[in-house]
């Protein structure tokens, strides 16, 4: 048999209820053989929140594991040998905190932090374009990146202090040309913000750049991915010899990671999902150019909630059998000297140049944060067009719906992940039980240090190391940034973005908003609201920009609003109805209470509808609850949720139904 290369590190995305159980649940997939780690944090913990901070409600372990503190992140990785651990840390703006944790427990294992190898996602550019977990304004989000980057270089020089993370931008709608490009703008405004710092010497800076990794996206066009990665390495080669004089090719290698693409999952025939999680990931094994590096697979089942323990073994399983049952990695590149392949790489590296070139006309991804997320934006808005139109063919949704029901699926749990709401109370248990045991004195001697380096400019890794130890807890730590640096809300790209005129029916439902406004003598408004810390808004913004396209006036404040900011814009703008937006698994308890704050201020009578990853279930409580209409992702056109809409409210105003069958027609 032919020799083979070295598989690629092995990991599931995974982390929820707490760190105990989060820790047995890494302890088992490491036993089922994967070879990394991946944490997932839950919304509290990476946008700078205590579990008992009122924002927190209904978000704790829902889609992550929640680390509040240093016994926490001590319990997290408990019995799992840090020193030969490789651990892959999904955080963004609270990155340097939860580092600084993990450090913090090596060291108390007497582990020298210089052996410690991994990554953490530190992208905050990103997060501001698709995300949503940002929490201060870009300036101090790039330093606390920077000072990451250059702590990291000589103390810690195994750590990929962050991935440039095209993955949420693919997620927003991104094409894998934009996503190429806006990727490369983002690593050349982190690069530029680093050298401006004069944090690095010349010595270090051919390590720092080659400690820069990327975690990209994959989809289901698996050419058109394969040949976007072999043009990302080609152009970040370029781009570190031309502009950051990089002469080592070893350090100008392009250093990625990948999840593929949940955008595409369904949850209309979910079994076929399984397919598609296998042609993605050949788009990132096939050519050995353009290998992942590390690779976790999404579950079959995440487009209906958390996948379980068993679904995240099955994707495990797809990366084992690529790797070691197939000749995949017994190969030099399979697409060296291929026309075809050569031909694709070059129009996207061409047509990535163009879209770089605008914004570095625009003075580089800061300035141009509001173009890129209208771009993406708009990018989706055609995306779900395609779809809607049967022009993009997705099998179950608008192709060959008709099949049997899926004996995967058991209508009674949906075959998910329920995390118990008595993880939360336990977490905040354990939370106050730890504030009782500090010494105060020594936290507010940290604190006082953290608040002093935070102004004076001084790298802030250090002193949120001695944080960790000192026993400061991820919201106090983040609640001293906050008042420094202060908070941001990054654009929404609905205002200034435009819709696609939809179908030719679509007229049609024009024409019944403009007969319901003008029996209210107002135009019909709305008011689309994102409660909760949940900064997933691709859904929020294309339900609002269609609204617009339809005549309706539609309020939309972006994301992480608490009920009571809801209910007060709709009070002041006088909305016709409200749409809530939940992704997290915090809809039980969101939704209720924006319904009770509403009553509360006597708009009762404003119909709620609610979005997002909603199992049965849930839906048809929150409907008992009055609820008017409840849209999960099997909802893909857009047309018909609007006649939906618009029907709700007509029928609130005493209009006869549409006379014909369909609301379209």
């Amino acid at each position: 048999m032919r020799s083979k290369d070295k598989p690629w590190l092995m990991r599931t995305y995974s982390g929820h209820s707490s760190a105990k159980a989060s820790n047995a649940l890494y302890r088992r997939n490491l036993e089922k053989g994967q070879t990394g780690l991946s944490v997932a944090f839950d919304l509290p913990t990476q946008t700078g929140y205590d579990a008992d901070h009122p924002m927190a409600q209904g978000e704790v372990g829902k889609v992550g594991v929640p680390i509040s503190h240093l016994e926490d992140m001590e319990t997290l990785f408990a019995g799992i040998p840090l020193e030969r651990m490789n651990t892959s840390m999904t955080i963004n703006a609270t990155a340097p905190w939860l580092l600084a944790l993990y450090i913090a427990a090596a060291e108390r294992r007497g582990i020298s932090p210089k052996v410690l190898q991994g990554t953490t996602q530190n992208d905050l550019l990103k997060e501001f374009l698709s995300r949503g977990t940002h929490i201060f304004p870009p300036e101090p989000s790039l330093r606390l990146t920077t000072d990451m980057i250059a702590y990291t270089v000589t103390r810690v020089p195994k750590w990929n202090p962050i991935n440039i993370c095209s993955y949420h931008l693919q997620e927003a709608g991104a094409t894998p040309v934009q996503e190429l490009a806006f990727a490369m703008a983002n690593a050349k405004a982190i690069l530029d913000d680093l050298r401006a710092s004069g944090q690095v010497s010349e010595a270090d800076w051919p390590a720092v750049v080659g400690r820069i990794s990327f975690f990209v996206n994959a989809g289901i066009r698996f050419v058109e991915e394969m040949c976007k990665l072999r043009a990302f390495g080609r152009m970040w080669d370029r781009l570190t010899q031309e502009r950051y004089g990089i002469t080592d090719p070893a350090m100008r290698r392009f250093r990625y990671g990948v999840q593929v693409n949940s955008l595409g999952l369904t949850e209309q025939q979910p079994e076929n999902n399984v397919i598609r999680i296998v042609l993605e990931a050949l788009a990132v094994t096939l050519s050995k150019e353009a290998r992942a590096r590390a690779i976790q697979l999404p579950a079959w089942n995440e487009a209906l909630g958390l996948p379980r323990p068993w679904d995240q073994q099955w994707s495990l399983r797809i990366q084992q059998i690529l790797a070691h049952e197939t000749d995949l990695l017994e190969y030099e590149d399979l697409f060296d000297g291929s026309p075809v392949i050569e031909q694709e790489v070059q129009r996207m590296m061409a047509e990535a140049q163009a879209i770089l070139d605008e914004i570095e006309a625009q003075g580089g991804a800061v300035p141009a944060l509001s173009w890129m997320k209208r771009s993406l934006v708009e990018s989706n808005a055609r995306r779900l067009r395609r779809i809607e139109r049967g022009e993009q063919t997705v099998v179950g949704v608008n192709a060959f719906q008709y099949g049997d029901a899926s004996p995967l699926v058991n209508h009674g749990d949906v075959s998910i992940l329920t995390v118990s709401e008595a993880a939360a109370r336990e977490q905040i248990e354990r939370l106050r039980a730890f504030r009782e045991s500090r010494d105060p004195d020594q936290v507010e001697q940290a604190l006082w240090a953290l608040r002093e380096a935070a102004q004076n400019g001084s790298n802030l890794m250090p002193v949120s190391i001695a944080c960790a130890h000192a026993g400061v807890t991820t919201g106090e730590w983040a609640g001293v940034l906050r008042e420094v640096f202060g908070e941001y809300h990054a654009p929404t790209g609905v205002a200034s973005a435009h819709a696609d005129s939809g179908s030719p029916g679509l007229e049609g439902v024009r024409e019944r908003v403009r007969e319901i406004s003008q029996k209210l003598g107002s135009p019909l408004r709305m008011l689309v609201g994102k409660p909760g810390l949940d900064g997933h808004s691709n859904g929020a913004e294309q339900i609002a920009l269609k609204a617009r396209d339809i005549g309706f006036e539609v309020v939309y404040l972006g994301i992480r609003l608490t009920p009571e900011q809801i209910v007060e814009a709709a009070l002041q703008e006088d909305v016709h109805l409200v749409g809530l937006s939940i992704l997290s698994g915090a809809h039980m308890l969101m939704v209720p209470k924006v319904m009770e704050k509403m009553r509360a201020a006597g708009i009762q009578d404003v119909p709620v509808v609610a979005g997002g990853i909603i199992p049965e279930p849930d839906a048809r409580r929150l409907q008992a609850l009055g609820v008017a209409a409840v849209f999960t992702p099997k909802d893909f056109d857009l047309d018909r949720i609007m006649a939906h809409l618009v029907e709700i409210l007509a029928e609130r105003q005493g209009l006869a139904m549409h006379s014909a069958a369909d609301p379209l027609a």
